[in-house]
């Protein structure tokens, strides 16, 4: 069996049954289940939602995405092996320890493969939350360009590169397009301030004002969890995106939860802290992959000029990058999931087939 037959590239092809249309998002597929599988899983399981809340099977892929591209490799080499279940395992142990704590819950419900989630249905918060500790990344550049305000926060002159930040900055953004708030731009990722949020809350999918305080709260205590976690590891929390949504549990009440994925080397940055201490940073996440694209291609202005797009999708789809590159991003990934899970990560030879066989013999979710 080939390298290239252990990557789970195509993840939106599953037999798996649903009436709905599947959506494929740059990593992962979901699948929404029928009201009738959805209802007698719960009964099943028993989950702690609604008798009658919508359930979906999520499927991660080992899909590489950076700049808005998805990149493929050598010899058919689509993806990157242990990739998603890299993501996931990392995922499943921040929700878990985050739930342990007593933070909140997320949407995962069960976890029936390495591979796969089942999720309950969530009305999410229209924001993407970005938590940073470290000054570096489109921060960094703004700030040397002369920048000093950021999502309304005022930050003092003097700060150099990858330098700590007096204190952790929420530097919230929209998630997709949003329409009709004053002084918001209606495009996709544009920076909001906390007055933006407060004073058009409704539009932003929060049941009420209250809610702001919580979310702001479960972004820092959440952060706090993984930077204390990880820096046991030896490693720096550099910055992370959280996601949040609503949700009904059995007994009727509404709960704010995290949802999407929290600290995984996709959605963080996460440096070496032995190295950092050294003054080199070393990064155990995407960052890494982004950073050699930017080195790797003669024009990186066409990466990072959104006007260029054009340019960056014919980049992604025509170049084949070498193998080496993906084992190496490989390698990152599956390192820092086996440090932070403090288990080895289990390869499957086969990913699809094991999914398959799960959901038809103990779900009962494919005929």
């Amino acid at each position: 069996m080939s390298l290239a037959d252990t990557v789970l590239a195509v993840n939106d092809d599953l037999p798996i049954r649903t009436d709905k249309p599947v959506h494929s998002g740059k990593v992962r597929s979901v699948y929404w289940l029928t009201e009738a599988d959805s209802a007698r899983l719960i009964k099943e399981k028993g989950y702690d939602v609604a008798a009658d809340a919508p359930l979906a099977i999520m499927v991660i892929s080992d899909r590489i995405s950076a700049f808005d591209c998805i990149w493929h490799g050598e010899q058919g080499l689509n993806g990157v092996p242990g990739k998603g279940a890299a993501l996931n395992a990392i995922s499943n142990h921040w929700f878990k320890l985050f739930r342990e704590q007593g933070l909140a819950d997320s949407h995962i419900l069960d976890i029936p493969h390495p591979f796969v989630w089942i999720v309950q249905k969530a009305r999410p918060v229209m924001i993407e939350a970005i938590c940073r500790q470290y000054i570096t990344g489109s921060m960094w550049r703004s700030y040397a360009k002369g920048e000093r305000e950021f999502c309304g926060i005022q930050i003092a002159d003097g700060l150099e590169k990858d330098q700590k930040l007096p204190e952790l900055l929420i530097t919230p953004s929209t998630k997709g397009v949003l329409t009709g708030i004053p002084g918001v731009p209606a495009v996709d990722d544009v920076n909001i301030t906390r007055s933006d949020i407060v004073n058009n809350y409704p539009a932003f999918n929060f049941t009420k004002l209250d809610d702001i305080d919580r979310y702001e709260r479960l972004l820092k205590e959440g952060f706090d969890v993984i930077s204390t976690a990880l820096a046991e590891l030896d490693q720096v929390f550099v910055d992370t995106k959280f996601e949040f949504g609503y949700v009904t549990d059995s007994q009727g009440q509404e709960k704010l939860i995290y949802m999407d994925e929290v600290g995984t080397p996709d959605s963080s940055r996460i440096w070496d802290g032995a190295q950092y201490r050294d003054g080199v940073v070393v990064e155990k996440s995407k960052e890494g992959f982004r950073q050699m694209l930017l080195n790797h291609f003669p024009d990186p202005d066409i990466l990072l000029n959104k006007d260029r797009m054009e340019e960056r999708s014919a980049l992604a789809r025509d170049n084949a990058l070498p193998e080496s590159v993906l084992m190496d991003v490989s390698k990152t990934y599956i390192d820092i999931a086996e440090k932070v899970t403090g288990e080895p990560l289990t390869l499957s030879a086969n990913p699809k087939a094991e999914i398959i066989d799960i959901l038809r013999s103990q779900y009962g979710l494919i005929d």
